[in-house]
């Protein structure tokens, strides 16, 4: 992997950041977008426990998913406290993503601004919160819906891998998904390169996220999160202000996704078998490119 920082400010004009960031689809960390939300002091763990610990929550652990199984299905349920409580306590290889705690707490979106300035499009029914023991991972993909996001850190910190859309061949992409084939987990102490040779020629970012920290994740951008301490994480969402960004997202979404799954039930075998054949044979023709 041929990485390198992720351009940081503590604050940015809607000018230079449409200019260098959002046009350009460069990831930026902005470190005082969230200093002056209420959330920025007020959410904590015991917070979150008291105002939405009985609802009932679908956690993820470590183990990367295999093609058989449709995306985003959950290896347990347990009440929000629970976990929360769990994750509190100490190290733990449980996560939860696409958590809509507005929806159960709507108060909770007084205690942060949509930074309209910035960008338009927000999907302002689904802000999403994103949770994760000391330890837990998120395996490498690019958001199906193919939205920007401005990714708030809370508590603690993760390290994320990035990479533009088009190093897809590269990261060793399943055809019709969303995922990579590759394990990138703690891929900071060793990755397997003798297996996965095109990933050393991927052109990506590397950043630790701290409390406070907003991420600009253009879309599209593959993403791979490793919680270096419990914490959680606000995702907003904007769409795309072109129409062919918002097309491609909505095919992603419910063309794609959907042929997928139909696939992995009705001949999942030879599924598996025709995707890992093609990705190794495009990675094979980046390798040829150098």
């Amino acid at each position: 992997m041929q990485l390198k920082p992720v351009d940081v400010v503590e604050s940015i004009s809607p000018e230079d950041f449409k200019k260098n960031y959002y046009d350009p689809k460069k990831p930026l960390i902005i470190k005082g977008l969230a200093k002056n939300w209420p959330a920025y002091k007020k959410w904590n763990w015991d917070y979150f426990i008291d105002i939405v610990g009985d609802q009932e929550v679908g956690v993820y652990n470590n183990v990367k998913s295999d093609s058989y199984t449709p995306i985003n299905t959950a290896d347990a349920y347990m009440k929000f406290g629970d976990y929360l409580k769990k994750v509190k306590a100490g190290p733990l290889d449980l996560r939860i993503f696409l958590f809509n705690i507005f929806q159960h707490a709507p108060q909770v979106t007084k205690d942060f601004t949509w930074p309209d300035q910035l960008m338009k499009g927000f999907v302002k029914k689904y802000p999403m919160l994103f949770v994760g023991g000391e330890g837990s991972v998120t395996h490498m993909h690019f958001d199906i819906d193919m939205s920007h996001i401005l990714h708030t850190q809370f508590i603690g910190r993760k390290r994320v891998l990035l990479f533009p859309f088009e190093e897809q061949y590269k990261l060793y992409r399943k055809p019709w998904e969303v995922l990579s084939l590759a394990n990138y987990a703690n891929y900071s102490k060793g990755f397997d390169y003798e297996q996965f040779p095109a990933v050393k020629l991927a052109k990506g970012y590397e950043v630790i996220l701290e409390h406070g920290d907003t991420l600009f994740m253009p879309a599209g951008f593959w993403h791979h999160m490793e919680y270096l301490d419990s914490g959680f994480a606000m995702s907003l969402r904007a769409l795309q202000s072109d129409l062919s960004g918002k097309v491609t997202g909505l095919w992603k979404l419910f063309g794609m996704r959907g042929i997928d799954t139909l696939m992995k039930k009705t001949a999942p075998k030879w599924w598996y078998n025709r995707k890992k054949k093609q990705l190794f044979r495009y990675a094979g023709e980046e390798l040829k490119k150098n």
